[in-house]
């Protein structure tokens, strides 16, 4: 490293370090003798203050978020309910786009591409769905939307099993359903589970016909078997990687024929029949279908002290859910504030329903143009967007004490301590990260602490360990400021995640501070 010149050694007497300044001017002060020499007293006095700050703050200790004064129990056991119940209704991205249209009509939002060109104003609320399964709302701000906005984002999609388009087979007198795994799973955890089919089928006239089979008590539900540990000696010598196959994690279906015992295909047959009775389709029209399998069971309390929700679909609607309550709770904001929830995010944010989309550009333009005094231009829309500041809502893995190793412990995340921001995402040297700049962090740090909210910084875990993204990236090529800012969970991506109460109401506190 080239040396530079104040690195280079000083000429003649060599001046005093701090130590000998502050004690000559403590001296000078104590005997008396006039006032101390000018400079030196303020370096008294700061050293002093930094004493004083030694020993109570000036370390870094995250809180747990029960011991928070700020919080009340009850308060936060009533908002996890509301959460339960949404939860147990809104099991794909489909389901929670249109639960959450029916709560946002009842606070009065209006559907942006109904209501014309009517000009908006500061306190209007409207938003936007495109393909049933991405979502925009947002209350209009006191400023002009050229001037920024403010953005919570969160996904809606989740880790889950598809039917793939043409599922339906049958085999040693049973009938199956062919899969296709959607985003990071470990295969072996969604195997002899109680699971639910979900989803849409299109018709060949058109006609749309919702699927729903699973979730009421007195419906049927559906598994993947397994293999019985008595003749497992092969599958136990195989990696875990390679003991579950994709292609093999098909559904069991039924197992009663139909017609007569020389019949071909008459199991498949008589599911075809049940699910043409049911819903009059055809197999046919399978192809023309978005059919999940998600766990059957619901969102339920977890530990003695309830202190917990098992659920699945954690990552991410537990950040999304208090996300759109916390637009719920915004009115006449400063900054005109946007609850932004796509799809896609378990795939890489892909396609016109993902964060790569041009959605939240194309609302951003409506609401400049709808909002501005004068004419419209596409510099409002780029003004906004590098004027605008944004929470990425996503999930954060929490660190299991069972699996030693995953974390770094000084920059994990945790259950229990509030909300988890990180800086950075990606995987080893960051690649596919957004990293955000002090500065940003800085500000969001500060309010959550003006706010009392209980935080903590996070990683998604120790450096060459692996990594994961969110649709913080995408949005900050926009231009936005944006960091990661959501819940921590256990077992993420499994069929039952585990998240506090606690942690979920500091996101749902904290989303709501920076809307206002």
């Amino acid at each position: 490293m080239k040396e530079t010149g104040n690195d280079k050694k000083r000429r003649g007497r060599p001046k005093k370090n701090i130590t000998e300044k502050v004690s000559a001017a403590t001296a000078i002060v104590k005997r008396g003798r006039g006032r101390p020499p000018k400079g030196q007293a303020v370096t008294v006095k700061a050293a002093a203050t930094q004493t004083t700050k030694a020993s109570s703050d000036l370390t870094y200790k995250p809180m747990n978020a029960w011991d928070s004064t700020k919080f009340n129990k009850k308060t936060i056991f009533s908002f996890s309910e509301g959460y339960k119940a949404f939860m147990n209704k809104a099991k794909t991205e489909r389901e929670f786009v249109k639960e959450t249209i029916v709560l946002a009509k009842q606070k009065g939002f209006k559907n942006l591409d109904e209501i014309g060109n009517a000009p908006l104003n500061p306190g209007d609320k409207v938003y936007r769905v495109i393909k049933d399964k991405l979502m925009l709302l947002s209350v209009i701000g006191s400023k002009p939307v050229e001037q920024g906005t403010r953005i919570v984002g969160a996904h809606v999609d989740s880790p889950r099993i598809d039917i793939k388009q043409n599922p339906l087979y049958e085999s040693t007198d049973m009938a199956f359903f062919k899969t296709h795994y959607y985003g990071g799973i470990k295969k072996y955890q969604w195997v002899t589970i109680p699971l639910a089919l979900h989803g849409v089928v299109v018709k060949a006239d058109g006609t749309i016909v919702e699927v729903n089979i699973g979730e009421d008590e007195k419906d049927p539900v559906f598994t993947i078997t397994d293999l019985l540990p008595h003749l497992a000696k092969d599958q136990y010598e195989k990696k875990l990687s390679e003991a579950f196959q994709g292609e093999n994690m098909n559904i069991l279906m039924g197992s009663e024929p139909l017609g007569d015992k020389d019949e071909k295909d008459r199991f498949k047959k008589n599911i075809l029949a049940l699910l043409n009775e049911k819903y009059g389709i055809v197999e046919e029209d399978l192809i023309s279908s978005e059919l999940e399998a998600v766990p059957a069971f619901k969102a339920r309390d977890v530990g003695l002290d309830r202190s917990m929700i098992g659920a699945y679909g954690h990552d991410d609607r537990i950040c999304a859910y208090p996300a759109v309550m916390a637009l719920f709770e915004t009115e006449n904001p400063e900054y005109t504030a946007i609850c932004y929830l796509t799809d896609k995010e378990e795939i890489g944010s892909v396609g016109n329903t993902g964060a790569e989309s041009r959605a939240l550009e194309n609302f951003i333009a409506d609401l400049c143009a709808l909002t501005s005094k004068g004419p419209y231009t596409d510099r409002l829309v780029r003004a906004s967007l590098d004027r605008s500041k944004m929470l990425s809502a996503d999930v954060n893995a929490a660190y299991d004490p069972n699996y030693e190793g995953t974390h770094d412990k000084m920059n994990a995340g945790y259950l229990g301590k509030g909300i988890a921001i990180m800086k950075f995402s990606g995987s080893r040297g960051k690649s596919g990260a957004s990293d955000a700049n002090a500065e940003y962090l800085g500000e969001i740090r500060k309010l959550l602490n003006d706010n009392n909210i209980p935080w903590h910084i996070t990683e998604l875990g120790a450096v060459d360990k692996g990594g994961g993204g969110t649709i913080a990236m995408m949005i900050a090529n926009l231009g936005v400021d944006v960091i990661d800012v959501g819940v921590p969970i256990l077992s993420m991506h499994a069929p039952f995640e585990i998240a506090s109460k606690a942690d979920i109401y500091a996101a749902f506190k904290s989303y709501t501070v920076f809307l206002k």
